[in-house]
Protein backbone atom coordinates (compact mmCIF):
# COMPACT_ATOMS: atom_id res chain seq x y z
CA UNK A 1 0.00 0.00 0.00
CA UNK A 2 2.99 2.30 0.47
CA UNK A 3 4.38 1.57 -2.29
CA UNK A 4 0.90 2.64 -4.51
CA UNK A 5 1.00 5.67 -2.06
CA UNK A 6 4.18 6.28 -3.19
CA UNK A 7 3.86 6.04 -7.07
CA UNK A 8 0.55 8.61 -6.49
CA UNK A 9 2.41 11.18 -5.07
CA UNK A 10 5.48 11.07 -7.91
CA UNK A 11 2.74 10.86 -10.57
CA UNK A 12 1.74 14.48 -9.66
CA UNK A 13 4.48 16.11 -11.48
CA UNK A 14 3.76 13.71 -14.71
CA UNK A 15 1.18 15.15 -17.39
CA UNK A 16 -2.53 13.77 -17.35
CA UNK A 17 -3.14 10.65 -19.27
CA UNK A 18 -6.25 11.40 -20.72
CA UNK A 19 -7.19 14.53 -22.32
CA UNK A 20 -9.72 16.63 -20.27
CA UNK A 21 -12.89 18.34 -21.78
CA UNK A 22 -12.72 22.25 -22.24
CA UNK A 23 -14.62 22.92 -19.08
CA UNK A 24 -12.81 20.37 -16.75
CA UNK A 25 -9.91 22.35 -18.40
CA UNK A 26 -10.77 25.71 -17.70
CA UNK A 27 -11.77 24.39 -14.25
CA UNK A 28 -8.24 23.21 -13.40
CA UNK A 29 -6.81 26.83 -14.53
CA UNK A 30 -9.28 28.71 -12.39
CA UNK A 31 -8.65 26.62 -9.97
CA UNK A 32 -5.00 27.55 -9.73
CA UNK A 33 -5.73 31.04 -8.87
CA UNK A 34 -7.58 29.88 -5.48
CA UNK A 35 -10.70 31.75 -6.27
CA UNK A 36 -12.32 31.41 -3.20
CA UNK A 37 -9.05 33.69 -1.66
CA UNK A 38 -9.82 36.36 -4.81
CA UNK A 39 -12.79 38.01 -3.36
CA UNK A 40 -11.35 39.01 -0.45
CA UNK A 41 -8.47 40.62 -2.39
CA UNK A 42 -11.37 42.66 -4.05
CA UNK A 43 -12.74 43.72 -1.05
CA UNK A 44 -9.73 44.71 0.89
CA UNK A 45 -8.64 46.97 -2.28
CA UNK A 46 -12.30 48.88 -2.93
CA UNK A 47 -12.00 50.79 0.76
CA UNK A 48 -8.66 52.11 -0.12
CA UNK A 49 -10.02 53.16 -3.72
CA UNK A 50 -12.78 55.47 -2.00
CA UNK A 51 -10.71 56.62 0.78
CA UNK A 52 -8.01 57.50 -1.08
CA UNK A 53 -9.84 59.46 -3.77
CA UNK A 54 -12.19 61.28 -1.36
CA UNK A 55 -15.55 59.69 -2.39
CA UNK A 56 -16.62 57.06 -4.92
CA UNK A 57 -13.78 56.78 -7.92
CA UNK A 58 -15.29 56.58 -11.72
CA UNK A 59 -16.22 52.94 -12.41
CA UNK A 60 -14.37 52.07 -15.15
CA UNK A 61 -11.37 53.11 -13.48
CA UNK A 62 -12.28 51.48 -9.76
CA UNK A 63 -13.04 48.33 -12.26
CA UNK A 64 -9.66 47.94 -13.90
CA UNK A 65 -7.87 48.94 -11.27
CA UNK A 66 -9.49 46.16 -8.79
CA UNK A 67 -9.20 43.87 -12.27
CA UNK A 68 -5.50 44.54 -12.29
CA UNK A 69 -5.13 43.74 -8.62
CA UNK A 70 -6.94 40.82 -8.49
CA UNK A 71 -5.09 39.50 -11.67
CA UNK A 72 -1.87 39.86 -9.86
CA UNK A 73 -3.05 37.40 -7.23
CA UNK A 74 -4.75 34.97 -9.31
CA UNK A 75 -0.90 34.87 -10.94
CA UNK A 76 0.94 34.53 -7.02
CA UNK A 77 -1.66 31.55 -6.31
CA UNK A 78 -0.79 29.96 -9.62
CA UNK A 79 2.73 30.48 -9.20
CA UNK A 80 2.70 29.24 -5.70
CA UNK A 81 0.42 26.16 -6.44
CA UNK A 82 3.32 25.69 -8.93
CA UNK A 83 6.36 25.56 -6.73
CA UNK A 84 4.48 24.05 -3.79
CA UNK A 85 2.99 20.45 -6.44
CA UNK A 86 4.64 18.06 -4.52
CA UNK A 87 4.43 19.30 -0.74
CA UNK A 88 0.30 19.90 -1.96
CA UNK A 89 0.55 16.27 -2.95
CA UNK A 90 1.49 15.05 0.69
CA UNK A 91 -1.15 16.91 2.22
CA UNK A 92 -4.54 15.76 2.37
CA UNK A 93 -6.31 19.17 2.23
CA UNK A 94 -4.24 20.40 -0.93
CA UNK A 95 -3.49 16.85 -2.86
CA UNK A 96 -6.77 17.59 -5.43
CA UNK A 97 -5.40 20.76 -6.55
CA UNK A 98 -4.68 20.11 -10.03
CA UNK A 99 -1.00 19.50 -10.16
CA UNK A 100 -1.18 16.78 -7.31
CA UNK A 101 -3.82 15.49 -9.26
CA UNK A 102 -2.34 15.45 -12.46
CA UNK A 103 -5.45 17.48 -13.75
CA UNK A 104 -2.67 19.87 -15.75
CA UNK A 105 0.88 19.56 -16.23
CA UNK A 106 3.35 21.70 -14.12
CA UNK A 107 4.59 23.96 -17.38
CA UNK A 108 1.29 24.69 -18.00
CA UNK A 109 0.57 26.23 -14.69
CA UNK A 110 3.97 27.75 -14.93
CA UNK A 111 3.17 29.40 -18.26
CA UNK A 112 -0.38 30.78 -17.29
CA UNK A 113 0.70 32.20 -13.90
CA UNK A 114 3.76 34.47 -15.70
CA UNK A 115 1.40 35.41 -18.06
CA UNK A 116 -1.20 36.44 -15.46
CA UNK A 117 1.73 38.60 -14.08
CA UNK A 118 2.22 40.43 -17.62
CA UNK A 119 -1.34 40.69 -18.10
CA UNK A 120 -1.31 42.31 -14.29
CA UNK A 121 1.28 44.18 -14.48
CA UNK A 122 -0.36 46.08 -17.86
CA UNK A 123 -3.40 46.70 -16.29
CA UNK A 124 -2.10 48.01 -13.77
CA UNK A 125 -0.16 50.02 -15.10
CA UNK A 126 -2.26 51.54 -17.78
CA UNK A 127 -4.66 52.65 -15.36
CA UNK A 128 -2.89 52.94 -12.33
CA UNK A 129 0.55 54.24 -13.17
CA UNK A 130 3.67 53.13 -12.40
CA UNK A 131 3.97 53.02 -8.83
CA UNK A 132 0.90 50.25 -8.67
CA UNK A 133 2.37 48.64 -11.26
CA UNK A 134 5.44 47.90 -9.32
CA UNK A 135 3.53 47.54 -6.24
CA UNK A 136 1.70 44.85 -8.03
CA UNK A 137 5.12 43.05 -9.55
CA UNK A 138 6.35 43.83 -6.07
CA UNK A 139 3.50 41.47 -4.50
CA UNK A 140 3.77 38.99 -6.25
CA UNK A 141 7.58 39.02 -6.20
CA UNK A 142 7.43 38.97 -2.46
CA UNK A 143 4.56 36.29 -2.37
CA UNK A 144 6.23 33.93 -4.78
CA UNK A 145 9.70 34.37 -3.62
CA UNK A 146 9.87 35.56 -0.24
CA UNK A 147 6.95 33.50 1.44
CA UNK A 148 6.61 30.42 -0.70
CA UNK A 149 10.13 29.66 -1.50
CA UNK A 150 12.21 31.22 1.38
CA UNK A 151 10.37 31.31 4.22
CA UNK A 152 7.24 28.63 4.57
CA UNK A 153 9.92 25.88 4.27
CA UNK A 154 12.43 27.44 6.65
CA UNK A 155 10.29 29.46 9.39
CA UNK A 156 7.52 29.58 11.75
CA UNK A 157 7.39 33.37 11.09
CA UNK A 158 5.81 32.51 7.19
CA UNK A 159 2.18 33.18 8.69
CA UNK A 160 3.44 36.77 10.03
CA UNK A 161 5.53 38.09 7.62
CA UNK A 162 3.56 35.83 4.62
CA UNK A 163 0.46 38.32 5.76
CA UNK A 164 1.93 41.42 3.95
CA UNK A 165 1.79 39.80 0.90
CA UNK A 166 -2.03 39.05 1.46
CA UNK A 167 -2.35 42.42 2.33
CA UNK A 168 -1.14 44.67 -0.70
CA UNK A 169 -4.32 45.18 -2.17
CA UNK A 170 -5.09 48.83 -0.31
CA UNK A 171 -1.86 49.19 -1.03
CA UNK A 172 -1.83 49.04 -4.84
CA UNK A 173 -5.55 50.73 -5.12
CA UNK A 174 -4.11 53.85 -2.71
CA UNK A 175 -1.13 54.25 -5.01
CA UNK A 176 -3.08 53.84 -8.32
CA UNK A 177 -5.97 56.62 -7.10
CA UNK A 178 -2.70 59.15 -5.56
CA UNK A 179 0.24 58.02 -6.91
CA UNK A 180 1.42 57.76 -3.64
CA UNK A 181 0.63 55.34 -0.71
CA UNK A 182 -0.82 57.37 2.05
CA UNK A 183 -2.71 56.18 5.34
CA UNK A 184 -5.80 54.75 3.62
CA UNK A 185 -3.37 52.29 2.12
CA UNK A 186 -1.45 51.79 5.11
CA UNK A 187 -4.31 51.28 7.21
CA UNK A 188 -6.08 48.39 5.27
CA UNK A 189 -3.01 46.68 4.91
CA UNK A 190 -2.18 46.79 8.32
CA UNK A 191 -6.13 45.18 9.46
CA UNK A 192 -4.84 42.50 6.74
CA UNK A 193 -1.70 42.32 8.12
CA UNK A 194 -2.85 41.83 11.35
CA UNK A 195 -5.81 39.51 10.95
CA UNK A 196 -3.80 36.80 8.59
CA UNK A 197 -1.47 35.49 11.57
CA UNK A 198 -4.49 34.21 13.64
CA UNK A 199 -6.59 33.01 10.33
CA UNK A 200 -3.70 30.79 9.30
CA UNK A 201 -2.71 29.56 13.16
CA UNK A 202 -6.62 28.29 13.14
CA UNK A 203 -5.83 26.04 10.20
CA UNK A 204 -2.20 25.00 11.40
CA UNK A 205 -3.81 23.76 14.74
CA UNK A 206 -6.88 21.47 12.90
CA UNK A 207 -4.44 20.60 10.19
CA UNK A 208 -1.32 19.91 12.08
CA UNK A 209 -0.61 16.52 10.84
CA UNK A 210 -1.51 17.59 7.25
CA UNK A 211 1.65 20.29 7.76
CA UNK A 212 3.88 17.71 9.92
CA UNK A 213 4.10 15.30 6.89
CA UNK A 214 4.44 18.07 4.03
CA UNK A 215 7.61 19.19 6.81
CA UNK A 216 6.40 22.92 6.75
CA UNK A 217 6.86 24.47 10.26
CA UNK A 218 3.70 26.05 11.38
CA UNK A 219 3.68 27.28 14.83
CA UNK A 220 2.05 24.22 16.86
CA UNK A 221 4.23 22.05 15.83
CA UNK A 222 7.37 23.80 16.95
CA UNK A 223 5.90 25.55 20.11
CA UNK A 224 2.89 23.06 20.79
CA UNK A 225 -0.90 23.58 20.64
CA UNK A 226 -1.43 26.14 23.81
CA UNK A 227 1.08 28.66 23.03
CA UNK A 228 0.20 28.89 19.52
CA UNK A 229 -3.20 29.58 20.84
CA UNK A 230 -2.10 32.32 23.04
CA UNK A 231 -0.47 34.11 19.91
CA UNK A 232 -3.47 34.23 18.24
CA UNK A 233 -5.11 35.43 20.84
CA UNK A 234 -2.32 38.90 21.37
CA UNK A 235 -2.35 39.36 17.70
CA UNK A 236 -6.60 39.21 17.35
CA UNK A 237 -6.09 41.41 20.42
CA UNK A 238 -3.96 43.91 19.20
CA UNK A 239 -5.73 43.97 15.85
CA UNK A 240 -8.55 45.68 17.47
CA UNK A 241 -7.13 49.05 17.66
CA UNK A 242 -6.10 49.23 14.30
CA UNK A 243 -10.01 48.18 12.97
CA UNK A 244 -10.92 51.91 14.68
CA UNK A 245 -8.05 53.65 13.43
CA UNK A 246 -10.15 54.65 10.71
CA UNK A 247 -12.56 56.68 12.42
CA UNK A 248 -9.93 58.59 14.30
CA UNK A 249 -8.34 59.70 11.24
CA UNK A 250 -11.75 60.68 9.64
CA UNK A 251 -12.24 58.02 7.01
CA UNK A 252 -15.26 56.46 8.29
CA UNK A 253 -18.08 57.06 10.66
CA UNK A 254 -20.80 55.38 13.41
CA UNK A 255 -22.03 53.31 10.39
CA UNK A 256 -19.23 51.53 9.99
CA UNK A 257 -18.11 52.06 14.34
CA UNK A 258 -20.82 50.21 15.81
CA UNK A 259 -20.72 46.81 13.88
CA UNK A 260 -17.04 47.03 14.18
CA UNK A 261 -17.35 47.15 17.83
CA UNK A 262 -19.53 44.01 17.87
CA UNK A 263 -17.58 42.29 15.12
CA UNK A 264 -14.56 42.78 17.12
CA UNK A 265 -16.08 41.59 20.90
CA UNK A 266 -17.14 38.06 18.54
CA UNK A 267 -13.56 37.93 17.08
CA UNK A 268 -11.76 38.24 20.00
CA UNK A 269 -14.26 35.92 21.83
CA UNK A 270 -13.80 33.67 19.04
CA UNK A 271 -9.78 33.52 20.13
CA UNK A 272 -11.11 32.92 24.13
CA UNK A 273 -13.03 30.24 22.99
CA UNK A 274 -10.32 28.39 20.76
CA UNK A 275 -7.54 29.09 24.14
CA UNK A 276 -10.24 27.54 26.46
CA UNK A 277 -11.71 24.94 24.64
CA UNK A 278 -8.46 23.35 23.03
CA UNK A 279 -9.96 21.20 20.37
CA UNK A 280 -9.91 20.72 16.71
CA UNK A 281 -13.24 21.97 16.61
CA UNK A 282 -13.17 25.58 17.94
CA UNK A 283 -9.59 25.86 16.15
CA UNK A 284 -12.47 25.33 12.66
CA UNK A 285 -14.46 27.75 14.13
CA UNK A 286 -12.19 30.20 14.32
CA UNK A 287 -10.77 30.06 10.90
CA UNK A 288 -14.28 29.96 9.43
CA UNK A 289 -15.04 33.24 11.48
CA UNK A 290 -12.14 35.12 10.57
CA UNK A 291 -13.36 34.71 7.16
CA UNK A 292 -16.74 35.71 8.31
CA UNK A 293 -15.45 38.70 10.34
CA UNK A 294 -13.07 40.63 7.59
CA UNK A 295 -15.19 39.98 4.98
CA UNK A 296 -18.14 41.69 7.68
CA UNK A 297 -15.49 44.59 8.53
CA UNK A 298 -14.87 45.41 4.70
CA UNK A 299 -18.41 45.13 3.67
CA UNK A 300 -19.09 47.63 6.82
CA UNK A 301 -16.81 49.97 5.55
CA UNK A 302 -18.45 50.19 1.87
CA UNK A 303 -21.81 50.61 3.60
CA UNK A 304 -20.36 53.89 5.27
CA UNK A 305 -18.42 55.44 2.64
CA UNK A 306 -22.13 54.68 0.24
CA UNK A 307 -24.16 56.83 2.98
CA UNK A 308 -21.02 59.75 3.17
Amino acid sequence: MQEKSAQAITSSVEPPDQTPSLWELVGAFVSLTKPRILPLVIFSGTPALVMAAGGWPEPRFAFLVLLGIAIAAAAANTLNCYIERDLDAKMVRTSSRPLPSARLAPTSALVFGLSLSLVAVIVLYQVGGPLAAGLGVASILFYVFVYTIWLKPRSTWNAVVGGAAGAAAPLIADAAVSGTVGAPGWLLFAIIFFWQPPHVWAIALFRKADYQAAGIPMLPNKIGDQPTRWQMLWYTVGLVPITFAPIALGFLGMVYAIPAVFLNLWFVWQSVRVLREQDDASARRMFQVSLVYLFALFSFMLLDLALV
